[in-house]
């Protein structure tokens, strides 16, 4: 990129000469070029955080004719030792997780999990939506923790890291699984989402609802096509979420709309419509999420932010820090959900005005565990004495 087109994007970026500079870094130095990540959403691939050097492409001027390839989706086997992963976070409602597989081709630009990707040396940028790995032994591996003696049952949540029907589920079917499993057990789950991919799965979940067993929660970020291609490059389209919220509704599932990320000066004018769209496809209650940005999903998104909407970045970053104390992002328990200061509670207000207008305010029926019946304990280690 030359120096003309930098200044132009200059022009518009905030008064804050370290963003400013930030920016211009990203982009001269961390670049991939655009036929590279045809398709994907972060522009940059930084090394992990934790990796001892850090890489980078540049232009030597010796104009070699050698391009180097797409980014293309692979997938690599994880082998984990047990399936459910367990949290004690206050503000959460639930103690216990399961996640089919690390990384999202979806490759939504503020994906919170972004960051997770250093753990296995790779980069939070397009690393995270190309380098996947699957947990194909995951169902095997819930099904002797059910069998365990002493096992509690409790809601298990998935797709509260990474989307268990992300694209490369069509071929794994891992996800599908996991659910066999749980409604032999009579195992309650629930199911957080943005793909189409799900309705698939009604049969199963037809049949857990029958029981009272499974709730669902389809995120529904904005309704405008142009945005959502641009920040959530592979996933489902916004009526084809609304279209999984009217299968599951018919076929009895207990669902609701999420309004999940809302991002200032960009998605917020959309609230009430995404409401409003998603109780007409039948939706039963409604939640948000404001948009969170830690560790290095703050560069991603704000390159993202500078690439796509320059004449919006001061405005955007502006309101986020507004609402985090001055920071990109403040991780308290209690306000990394929502946010704190008037910015923040206007938006509070206008999602409780609208979702009480809307009937949406109900709480969804408790899930039940008191019908639980454990597998038959095959492959369980016996104890010693």
């Amino acid at each position: 990129m030359n120096e003309q087109s930098l200044a132009g994007q200059a022009a518009f970026a905030p008064a804050n000469t370290a963003d400013v500079a930030n920016a211009l870094i990203a982009d001269t130095g961390l670049r991939v070029e655009i036929d590279r990540r045809r398709g994907r959403g972060a522009g940059l691939n930084p090394s992990g955080r934790f990796e001892p050097l850090k890489r980078e492409t540049f232009d030597d001027g010796w104009q070699t004719l050698e391009e180097l390839p797409p980014f293309k989706t692979e997938v690599q086997v994880e082998k984990p030792r047990t399936a459910i992963t367990r949290n004690d976070s206050p503000d959460i409602s639930f103690d216990r997780s399961i996640n089919p597989y690390r990384g999202c081709e979806h490759g939504c630009i503020y994906c919170f999990a972004r960051p997770t990707h250093a753990y296995m040396g790779l980069s939070a940028g397009l690393d995270f939506e190309s380098k996947l790995f699957a947990k194909p032994d995951a169902a095997r591996l819930l099904e002797r923790e059910l069998a365990k003696p002493g096992y509690k049952p409790r809601v298990i949540a998935i797709g509260t890291n990474t989307d268990p029907y992300q694209p490369i589920e069509r071929e794994w079917r891992i996800m599908r699984q996991i659910l066999e499993v749980l409604n032999k057990a009579n195992h309650p789950v629930a199911i957080v989402t943005k793909s189409a991919l799900i309705m698939r799965d009604i049969d199963i979940l037809k049949e857990m609802a029958a029981k009272n067993l499974v709730r669902v929660g389809i995120s529904v970020t904005t309704l405008d096509r142009k945005l959502a291609r641009t920040m959530e490059p592979r996933a489902a389209t916004p009526p084809r979420r609304l279209e999984a919220i009217r299968a599951l509704n018919e076929a009895g599932i207990q669902t609701a709309v999420m309004v999940a990320p809302i991002i200032p000066a960009l998605n917020d004018h959309e609230i009430e419509r995404i409401l409003d769209a998603g109780k007409a496809a039948g939706a039963m209650e409604a939640s948000y999420v404001m948009l969170r940005l830690p560790l290095e999903v703050s560069p991603l998104f704000r390159d993202w932010l500078l690439q796509n909407y320059p004449d919006r970045y001061r405005h955007v970053m502006s309101l986020i820090r507004s609402m985090r104390g001055g920071k990109d992002y403040d991780a308290e328990f209690g306000k990394r959900m929502k946010g704190a200061g008037p910015y923040a509670w206007q938006i509070g207000r206008r999602f409780e005005m609208a979702t009480k207008r809307l009937g949406l305010t109900r709480r969804s029926i408790a899930l039940r565990d008191d019908l639980f019946v454990p597998p038959d304990g095959s492959g369980v280690q016996l104890s010693l004495l």
